[in-house]
This record gives structure tokens, C-alpha cells and sequence, in this order.
């Protein structure tokens, strides 16, 4: 039995176990393929390369705060990976770990009937640069905020509007994006409330990558009256991907997600 799992620090909110496993059963006998998809909680980034081979993973998914580790401790990165610089998907390939990033085509998946043309996105980290990087392949006119400039230099020198959230003006967007931490583990705003509230209040809709959880940010777009859209969409259609990847394509995407609806 091959032996996959997903790392991240929480990790006990993640429904990866339970949506990957649900496809190995029902059609692991039909491509012979044994699998078992655990969780991990990783302490320190920097023992992620190394935790993956003594735990003799196959494969794995990566969150919430190691994107950005695992792309620097792939033997090779492949795909948008290389660009965004940031990994959510391992697959052993012999003695190599090889990076991937399925988070930014899942994301526009999710958004892409909505023909959005501008998009502000809240936070700087290993998803957000995914988020950017497919936002502006499409075509969509983006400004990225965040607290720290720190954070956002990457950003600035791939080409990327920035600007710090103390120095944004509230203003339109056919989406707001949150790709912050904020309201996963408490009841904070990635942004000002007030800011963040003008800003939504002229705004088409409000997409939070955190799912499973209904954050601040989306009570407050709910109480505003705007559209409003959780990660759970996202989860499933990068995990999509990700199986796809684990299989080698032996299952059609169609069947994968349908599985994976079904257990959410």
C-alpha cells in the first residue's frame, strides 16, 4: 500500500484525509492502485524533505505554512510551480521529490464562469502567490496587500501592484480574495474591519481560501449582502489535480470529483 498524507501546522481542520481516501476506495481495486492518505502536523519547515522519507510517503500535499519550504527542498519543480514558487503537491519519481502547485488552476476553476476583470488579494504567502500568479495569466487586474513589505518584495519584483493594507483606500473589485491565516484559528479581519468593510460594500464578491469554517470575513460580506465563496471548492478541485498526479491520470477527473462531492 503506497502511503500519502497532507503536512501542515494546524493541521487538524484538514479534510484532505477524507476526500482522497474516499477515492482510493472506490476505485483503487479498479486501477490496482493501494493507497492510505494520512495527516501530518510538521513542526519545522525545515524537516519536510525529511519527514517525507521517513514517513516512505509516495506523495503529499502540502498547507498552510510550508508552500514555500517545499518548493525550496524539491529535487524539481515542474509546471506553474516554477514560476509561483511555491508547492501544495509532492510526487516521489524514483529517489527525486518532485514539486508541483495545483492550488492556482484549482482556485480559477472555481471562479473562472464568473468572468471577473479586477481582483484584490489580502496576504502574501505560498497561496496567495499561487492566486496571483493564475489571476494574472487570465487576464485579471490585481493589487495584493499585505501587513509586512517584507512579504510582498517577491511579489513587487515578479511585476505584481502592491501596497501595504495600513496605506489601501477602500475601493472596487470584482473580487476579494483573502489568503490570510485570519479567522482559521480566531474571530480576526485580515484587513481593518472598517476598511474592509467599505471595501466589500462595493464589491462583487468575497472569496476566503480557508474552508470549513465560517471566518469574520465571510459573515461580514453575508451581512453585507454580497456573494460570498469558502475554500471548499478550491480543496476539492486542486485535490483533483493532485490525484491526478498520484494515479498518473489512471482515474478521469470527472470521477474524482464526483467522489470527493460526495463524502464533503
Amino acid at each position: 500500500m503506497k502511503q500519502f498524507c497532507v503536512f501542515g501546522n494546524p493541521i487538524f481542520h484538514s479534510k484532505s484525509p477524507l476526500i482522497h481516501n474516499a477515492v482510493f476506495s472506490e476505485f483503487g481495486d479498479e486501477i490496482g492502485f493501494s493507497g492510505y492518505y494520512g495527516r501530518y502536523l510538521l513542526q519545522d519547515g525545515m524537516n519536510l524533505r525529511k519527514t517525507f522519507f521517513e514517513l516512505g510517503l509516495y506523495g503529499a500535499n502540502i498547507t498552510i505554512p510550508f508552500k514555500e519550504d517545499a518548493f525550496n527542498q524539491s529535487d524539481e519543480n515542474r509546471g506553474i510551480a516554477s514560476v509561483v514558487k511555491s508547492v501544495n503537491t509532492l510526487v516521489l519519481e524514483g529517489k527525486k521529490i518532485i514539486g508541483y502547485n495545483t492550488d492556482a488552476e484549482g482556485f480559477y476553476r472555481t471562479i473562472s464562469v464568473n468572468g471577473f476583470k479586477s481582483a484584490v488579494l489580502l496576504g502574501a504567502g505560498g497561496s496567495a502567490k499561487a492566486v496571483a500568479h493564475i489571476l494574472r495569466e487570465k487576464g485579471i487586474e490585481l493589487l495584493v496587500l499585505n501587513r509586512s513589505k517584507k512579504r510582498l518584495d517577491s511579489f513587487v519584483s515578479d511585476g505584481f501592484k502592491c501596497s501595504l493594507m495600513e496605506d489601501f483606500s477602500p475601493q472596487p473589485f470584482d473580487i476579494v480574495i483573502n489568503a490570510t491565516p485570519a479567522g482559521l484559528k480566531d474571530e480576526n479581519f485580515p484587513l481593518d474591519e472598517d476598511i474592509l468593510k467599505r471595501t466589500l460594500s462595493i464589491s462583487k464578491m468575497a472569496y476566503d481560501l480557508i474552508y470549513g469554517v465560517q471566518t469574520p470575513f465571510l459573515k461580514l460580506a453575508q451581512k453585507l449582502g454580497i456573494d460570498f465563496k469558502d475554500g471548499k471548492d478550491m480543496l476539492i478541485e486542486q485535490a483533483v489535480l493532485a490525484f491526478e498526479l498520484f494515479c498518473d491520470k489512471k482515474i478521469s477527473a470527472d470521477k474524482i470529483r464526483k467522489q470527493m462531492k460526495l463524502v464533503l
